[in-house]
């Protein structure tokens, strides 16, 4: 089967990155992020994207290009996408790899044709949110537009705000611009779409044990600098797995070993969020355990292509 990507999904500390290295040394292909936190070059650390040495092993696209201080979007990521497979088109195999389900959704489904926020209302709207817990921001949304407030975990702070932004902006409800959708990157290509889902015991003890290794890796210190630049708490990099609990440590709030067990908790939740964000979202996406994947993999790319009956004449 001649495939125009490989897309290899799963929760976080599931193997992902080390199979996306090994099929892009067996396929001669390019490993590049799907993952929302990833693409952030503050975060190297904390959010377990590939060290320098791993990064040696195979060519890697679009970690750590993005600063903290923007507000990277699902938009601007598929943007980046497109730029990274047209310098690859003919010449490597794209290897997507992370746990992003919304920018897989994007490369392969398209994109809703969502309006662009000005900052000055992003602004406003964020100092209007100030002191307000998530569930009466959410409350605040259910007042203005109902209808995406419906939609949303009333805990789901990141897509409320979100949605306040879009109705100050443009006086519409966000779920409005949810039906004209522009197409895929990937769109009508023969891809391999691969989730890996661990035993889900294992995958906690896996969670917790990564995190324990990235602060012996320097998290804290990693999470000190990011703290230094005084940036937005709303911010996508600033809410990243782990980095809330070790701020409040470093501003004395609370104990260190409090901070780590709040980032490892944080993370078995996200996790178990992912696992029901894509069976329930991409459903056509093949399951193995993570360590059938290279095979799973291989076996696709390697089976016979089905021909047509007027192809068989």
């Amino acid at each position: 089967m001649k495939v125009g990507a490989v897309l290899i999904a799963g929760p976080t500390a599931s193997g992902k990155s080390a199979l996306g290295i090994r099929l892009a040394q067996e396929l001669d292909g390019v490993v590049i992020n799907a993952d929302s936190m990833q693409v952030y070059g503050d975060l190297r650390v904390i959010t377990a994207r590939p060290t320098p040495e791993e990064e040696t092993q195979a060519p890697h696209r679009l970690y750590g290009h993005v600063d903290a201080g923007v507000n990277f979007s699902v938009g601007r990521y598929v943007a980046d996408a497109v730029a990274a497979l047209q310098e690859l088109k003919g010449r490597k195999l794209p290897i997507v790899v992370g746990g992003t389900g919304l920018y897989f959704k994007a490369l392969t489904e398209g994109l809703s044709d969502m309006p662009a926020v000005p900052d000055a209302v992003r602004e406003q709207v964020r100092r209007d949110s100030e002191g307000l817990d998530t569930p009466e921001l959410h409350s605040l949304l259910s007042g203005r537009d109902p209808e995406t407030a419906r939609t949303l975990h009333p805990s789901d702070r990141l897509r409320v705000q979100r949605a306040l932004e879009v109705f100050a902006a443009t006086g519409r409800p966000l779920v409005s611009f949810h039906g004209d959708r522009q197409p895929g990157p990937l769109a009508g290509m023969p891809i391999v779409k691969l989730f890996l889902a661990p035993d889900r015991d294992e995958l906690r003890r896996r969670i917790d044990t990564r995190f324990l290794a990235m602060m012996d890796q320097g998290a804290l210190d990693e999470v000190e600098a990011l703290g230094e630049r005084n940036l937005d708490p709303m911010l996508p990099a600033m809410r990243a797995h782990g980095v809330p609990g070790l701020l409040a440590h470093l501003r004395g709030e609370i104990p260190l070993d409090e901070a780590v067990a709040r980032g490892q908790g944080d993370t078995r939740r996200y996790a178990k969020r992912q696992f029901t964000w894509f069976r329930h979202q991409l459903p056509d996406w093949q399951w193995v355990e993570p360590e059938r994947g290279f095979e799973a993999v291989m076996a696709r790319i390697n089976a016979p292509e089905r021909r047509s009956p007027s192809d068989r004449r």
